[in-house]
C-alpha cells in the first residue's frame, strides 16, 4: 500500500552518529530528538539536519521524562562488544551493553513509544548461540512488545556488503494483518532461526523483495582522484595475495576497480581484494587496516589509493550534497580524511533505514494513528 504523508510521525534516533537513519527516514518519519556522545558525529548531524533536537552526550545522563511524546524510538547502539572484529565481550558489557540504558530511558519516559528499532551487527544473533538477542528479546517482550528480528544486507541497495540485524518491536494489541507470516521468510537467515527458536512474542515480519541493485561499486568511484605515489603503490600491490592478483591481471580488461582491505594472515600483512562489485562492509578507521582501498589496473600499471570519504559516502546512500569532513567538495565540513570515514563508516546505510519506514514501519504507525496523522492513497 502507498501512504500520503499529511506530518511525518516523530521519532527518537538513539546513538544517532551522523544522522543517516534521520535522511533514510525522510517523509515519513521526523526525529524530533536525537543524540550521541562523539563530538564530530553531532557535528556531521547539525550541518545535515536540526542542530536544535540533538542532545551530546552520554546515554547515561538522559532522562526519558525530558523527552517528547514520540511514536517510534531508534537505537543503533554501539557494536564493539558484538562484532567480530572487537573482544565479542558480550551485549551485557561496556559499549553494546548501552542497550540497557536505552531501555531504561524509555522505561523513564510518560509513554513509551508504540514502535521500538534496535539496529546492530550480525553478532547480535550468531555469538554464544543467540543469547545476547534472546536476551534482549525478553527485555522487550517484558515491556509489553511483540518481536520480530531480520537482517537487511545494505548490498541489496549500494554495492557494499554490509548485513545488519535490524529488531523491530511494536506493543501488543497493534494490527500488523498483512506484515509478517506464520514462518521464516527471505529477511530471516539460519542465525535468525536459531537465535529465536523457542521465544515467545516473536514475529516474523514480512516486506517486499527489493528489486534487484542498479549500481556496482565501479559506478560510484571517482576516478579522476588522485592514486598513490608510485612508490606506495608497488608496496601496497607487492601485499596483494598471488591469487588475487593473477585474477587482477587477468580481469583488467573488463574489471575496472577492485577493493581490499589490509589483514593479517599467519602473521603477515596482505592486502585482500573483492571481485563481486561490492566494496567490503565500511568500518571506523582506527588503524590502517580499518580503512578500505581501491585497487585500479590501468594499461601499465596497478594504482591504489584510500577510498575517498565521497565515496564511503555513497556507498552508504548518502546523497552527494551531504556534509562531511574531508570530503574536499563544496560540502566538505572543518576536518581531515580520518573524520569523515569515521562519520560514514559507523553508521546506518540510508536506503535500509527509507526501506524498513516505507514498507513496515510507516504502516505500522499508520494503524496506530487510525488514520490522524497519515492518509492511504
Amino acid at each position: 500500500m502507498t501512504f500520503r504523508m499529511k506530518t511525518p510521525f516523530g521519532f527518537l534516533d538513539f546513538f544517532a552518529g551522523s544522522g543517516l537513519v534521520t535522511e533514510g527516514m525522510k517523509g515519513r518519519f521526523q526525529a524530533v530528538w536525537a543524540n550521541d556522545v562523539c563530538a564530530l558525529k553531532a557535528k556531521v548531524y547539525g550541518a545535515n539536519h536540526s542542530r536544535e533536537h540533538f542532545h551530546l552526550g552520554s546515554i547515561e545522563d538522559v532522562r526519558g521524562s525530558n523527552l517528547p511524546r514520540a511514536t517510534l524510538a531508534w537505537a543503533s547502539f554501539p557494536c564493539q562488544d558484538l562484532s567480530l572484529a572487537g573482544k565479542m565481550l558480550g551485549i551485557g558489557a561496556s559499549r553494546s551493553g548501552l542497550v540497557w540504558q536505552w531501555l531504561r530511558v524509555l522505561n523513564e519516559m510518560p509513554e513509551m513509544p508504540p514502535i521500538l528499532v534496535a539496529e546492530n551487527v550480525i553478532g547480535l544473533v550468531s555469538a554464544k548461540g543467540g543469547e545476547h538477542y534472546r536476551a534482549l528479546h525478553n527485555a522487550l517482550t517484558a515491556r509489553g512488545y511483540m518481536v520480530g528480528a531480520m537482517v537487511l544486507n545494505a548490498a541489496l541497495w549500494v554495492p557494499q556488503s554490509r548485513p545488519r540485524v535490524f529488531v523491530i518491536a511494536v506493543r501488543k494489541g497493534a494490527d500488523m494483518e498483512g506484515l509478517t507470516s506464520p514462518e521464516p521468510n527471505w529477511l530471516h537467515p539460519p542465525s535468525i532461526c536459531s537465535a529465536t527458536s523457542g521465544l515467545n512474542d516473536f514475529v516474523w515480519w514480512k516486506m517486499p523483495l527489493p528489486p534487484p541493485r542498479r549500481s556496482n561499486l565501479c559506478d560510484l568511484i571517482d576516478f579522476e582522484t588522485p592514486c598513490d605515489e608510485e612508490e606506495k603503490a608497488l608496496k601496497n600491490v607487492a601485499l596483494i595475495p598471488r591469487r588475487h592478483l593473477q585474477k587482477l591481471l587477468n580481469e583488467k580488461r573488463h574489471l575496472k576497480v577492485a577493493p581490499g582491505y589490509r589483514r593479517t594472515r599467519s602473521g603477515n600483512q596482505v592486502l585482500e581484494l573483492r571481485f563481486d562489485g561490492l566494496a567490503g562492509c565500511l568500518r571506523t578507521p582506527e588503524g590502517g587496516s580499518s580503512r578500505q582501498y581501491v585497487v585500479i589496473p590501468r594499461e601499465d600499471r596497478i594504482d591504489t589509493r584510500l577510498l575517498t570519504v565521497r565515496e564511503a559516502a555513497r556507498l552508504m546512500g548518502a546523497p552527494d550534497d551531504y556534509s562531511l569532513p574531508g570530503a574536499n567538495d563544496k560540502h566538505s565540513l572543518e576536518g581531515g580524511y580520518n573524520e569523515g570515514y569515521k562519520a560514514m563508516g559507523d553508521a546506518v546505510a540510508v536506503p535500509v533505514a527509507h526501506y524498513l519506514s516505507e514498507n513496515l514501519l510507516a504502516p505500522l504507525a499508520a494503524r496506530m494513528s487510525c488514520g490522524k496523522e497519515i492518509q492511504a492513497a
